[in-house]
């Protein structure tokens, strides 16, 4: 969400301002972006004012994108090519299979721009809710 809210401004974040903004470790986030350079999500920058910055437009990257890159295929709770030893696992599969469809249903419904959208607009209600 921060590169995405950045990305019309075409200055890069550093990973401590991501971090700090979004309460993640410096560590843990470097791996994440290393993950997200490596499927062509972002681009690093080098130089005194170097950082990260999005490959693509913010409305061309899906949720699904980003996840599948971060989480990997292997986190799919059932085996495609492993035959089911009973009726019941086969029930079970079939089911983890539908809501695997429809999860990525929605997350290809999403980009990162619909996020970064999202977010202002809580962000403006949370304020005017205080005045």
């Amino acid at each position: 969400m921060e590169l995405a809210t950045q990305y019309s401004s075409g200055e890069p974040l550093q990973i401590r301002q991501i971090a700090a903004e979004q309460n993640i470790p410096d560590r843990y986030l470097e791996q994440l972006l290393a993950a997200l350079r490596r499927a062509g999500i972002v681009r690093s920058q080098r130089g005194a004012r170097g950082g990260y910055l999005l490959a693509r437009e913010p409305w061309k990257i899906t949720l699904l994108e980003v996840l599948s890159c971060i989480e990997g295929a292997e986190s799919r709770p059932t085996e495609p090519g492993r035959e089911a030893k009973s009726v019941e696992e086969m029930i079970v599969r079939e089911i983890w299979q539908e809501a695997g469809r429809a999860t990525d249903a929605v997350l290809q419904k999403y980009t990162l721009q619909d996020l970064a959208e999202k977010r202002s607009s809580r962000r403006q209600l949370d304020f005017m809710y205080y005045i």
